[in-house]
């Protein structure tokens, strides 16, 4: 199932991969109720009418979308749409006819769904456009517990990214963004008031080695050696450790799904400067008791502003922040597998006025959205 065995129509090749390996899975052992959370949707067909199991999903993430056929159609490249692609009209237009065939497809397999859950407010507006469902908004469990117990006071003048070296996770507008910061206010590269940048991720395979080898050569072309660290594979006490030093977390992926990583930084005392898209933008980084709780930005010179505008606030500024920030996302306290089975069952028992109070008061009041208790009550009466 693994990207890297259909280097072209990679969509088309693992949505076909899925259906195999969900025959061969459901041909050893069929169940009453077939719940996804991978999002191979195209099994979903099979298990209904073949194996006449009931439907279940947890989105995390569409397949495909109307933001991905736009960045095709606009000629953009990007980590799904690359260079050769994006400067061929031809080319773009090909990939424009395939990517409408398979919306059609994933949105005939997404109609044998029975019950669909999504994870967030972005993915809930696409799934129900594609799929023609009124899906549920489940936002994932996020163990932050621990992470609100850190001190908001102490923080040093460090930039703190912690994502995987994924190409979607865009590591090279960081260095961009970092990089027009220390430019605009040489001051910041050294002496007392330097600015660290640290990345904090995993690197899974050699593709990941080599985009951090590319990112470590960014940084020399930049002038940025002096200025950024590298964290590979970092132990949760070091992640922790920075964490608790850091002012900033810096998250720039186009169209993130949800944001675990956000809310995180945010439990931890940090204030976000985000991607203006996706749930981060229609999620987390949202007003707090109509105060704001990080900061939006979607080019490297708004990423820079917004580093620029954070590291001139007062400490009186700057902790009114931190703290509605945290506030803002102390209920993302589901840390069990059993928590999340409970939250998801109570939802499904309320009606829809019941769910629309919820809905709003989230709206409103991010912090019933998020704490544990509501998570925990959310799930308990799920029939």
């Amino acid at each position: 199932m693994g990207g890297g065995q259909y280097p072209r129509f990679t969509l088309l090749g693992q949505s076909l991969g899925s259906i195999v390996l969900g025959f061969e899975a459901l041909e050893k052992l069929t169940p009453n109720f077939y719940f996804d959370t991978m999002g191979y949707a195209f099994t979903y067909p099979i298990a209904k009418k073949i194996f006449g199991c009931k439907v279940g999903a947890y989105v995390h993430y569409p397949t495909i979308s109307s933001d991905m056929l736009d960045k095709v159609q606009e000629m953009r490249p990007g980590f799904n749409n690359d260079q050769e692609i994006a400067r061929s009209r031809v080319f773009s237009t090909g990939k424009i006819l395939y990517y409408r065939m398979f919306a059609y497809l994933y949105s005939l397999a997404g109609t044998f769904s029975d019950l669909v859950m999504v994870n967030s407010t972005w993915t809930k507006g696409h799934i129900d456009q594609l799929w023609g469902v009124n899906s549920k908004i489940i936002y994932p469990p996020c163990d932050t517990a621990s992470l609100t117990k850190l001190p908001l006071e102490g923080r040093q003048r460090i930039i703190v990214s912690v994502a995987q070296f994924r190409p979607e996770k865009d590591h090279s507008l960081q260095l961009q963004s970092f990089h027009g910061l220390l430019s605009n206010y040489p001051n910041f590269r050294q002496g007392p008031e330097k600015i660290e940048l640290v990345l904090i991720g995993s690197s899974r395979n050699q593709g990941d080695e080599s985009r951090i080898r590319i990112l470590k050569e960014q940084c020399k072309e930049l002038d940025l050696e002096d200025n950024v660290t590298f964290e590979i594979n970092a132990s949760f006490e070091k992640l922790v450790y920075w964490l608790s030093k850091a002012k900033v977390g810096l998250h720039t992926m186009w169209n993130e799904h949800f944001g675990i990583g956000v809310v995180e930084y945010m439990a931890a005392g940090l204030v976000p400067v985000v991607h203006n898209s996706g749930g981060p933008k229609m999620d987390i980084v949202v007003p707090y008791n109509d105060h704001i709780t990080g900061y939006l930005a979607s080019t490297a010179e708004e990423f820079a502003i917004k580093l620029a505008n954070i590291f001139s606030l007062s400490e009186k500024e700057f902790k009114n922040i931190q703290t509605n920030a945290r506030e803002n996302v102390i209920g993302y306290l589901a840390s069990t597998t059993e928590e999340f089975a409970i939250k998801l069952a109570n939802v499904f028992s309320l009606s829809e006025k019941e769910f629309k109070n919820i809905q709003t008061n989230a709206r409103e009041n991010v912090i019933g959205k998020f704490s544990e208790s509501v998570f925990q009550e959310l799930i308990l009466t799920i029939k």
